[in-house]
């Protein structure tokens, strides 16, 4: 049976790293316990767990995030919740685009890259039209909030 996740609010949790890492773990070991299936705020949303090198350690790092298939693609929105900066992950990905992406049932290795210009906004729109919370992330930050493409590699 699926234990559920404490409440954690992501406003909160974006200024609160450690808040936030602790509930990313939970988060993690639910969705590998269950399958993908998780519990909470994120219950309904497609999730995958992207593993980058530290930009600065280079160590390796698990984030679990929202996804939107997009083709043979994957696209992440470094929203951070709407904060002033942009999440770690972020750093990490520019810093060294190789990672890796786990899914329920698969792993592979991607490249990451950030979408520019137009090709940025028109991602930006077509995932806010499928999960609006993301246009009210971007009304509440004054940062242009990233869209980054995972693709296949190898």
């Amino acid at each position: 049976m699926t234990q559920p996740l404490p409440d954690l609010d992501i406003y909160t949790a974006a200024t609160d790293p450690p808040a936030q890492q602790r509930y990313n773990d939970l988060l993690i070991a639910q969705f590998r316990t269950n399958a993908g299936k998780i519990t909470g705020q994120f219950a309904d949303l497609p999730m995958l767990l992207l593993k980058t090198a530290g930009a600065k350690t280079g160590g390796i790092r698990t984030t679990p995030l929202v996804y939107f298939k997009d083709g043979d693609r994957y696209l992440i929105i470094a929203s951070k919740a709407g904060a002033s900066t942009n999440p770690a992950w972020y750093h990490n990905l520019v810093a060294n685009p190789t990672a890796s992406v786990e899914l329920p049932t698969e792993f592979f290795d991607v490249q990451a890259r950030v979408a520019t210009g137009d090709e940025r906004d028109r991602l930006f729109h077509k995932v806010a039209e499928h999960f609006p919370i993301y246009a009210g992330y971007q009304q509440k930050t004054g940062r242009r909030i990233p869209v980054v493409v995972l693709e296949r590699i190898g």
